[in-house]
């Protein structure tokens, strides 16, 4: 799939999200983190969305054993995080951004 990114800016975040089809899980996985993106990274983020059902060959390089998984690839130290990213706090804390404190999304 294409890169979606911000608008004409160097990305500072690498991310990779792995799904598997347009199952439940998946679909809520895309929304999130393209919701966390657009809300914490305006601008500064490339986001690759691969289906492991069509393209194998990337999940097996990223050793990609359960899907959905984000992986940051930078800033910093590579990290994954399997799941629907629905914990939001727990994905902000692995890309290194601390949360609004109006995110409605974000539990006190």
């Amino acid at each position: 799939m294409e890169p979606e990114q911000g608008p004409e800016t160097a990305a500072e975040y690498i991310l990779h999200l792995y799904i598997t089809g347009a199952t439940p899980n998946s679909t809520r996985a895309v929304r999130n983190i393209k919701d966390i993106c657009e809300r914490y990274l305006p601008g500064r983020y490339e986001l690759i969305i691969v289906d492991i059902y069509q393209q194998p060959e990337m999940a097996q390089d990223a050793q990609i054993i359960a899907a959905p998984t984000l992986v940051k690839k930078s800033p910093g130290l590579m990290r994954w995080l399997v799941g629907d990213l629905s914990d939001r706090r727990r994905v902000l804390t692995l890309l290194g951004l601390v949360p609004d404190s109006d995110d409605p999304h974000v539990d006190a």
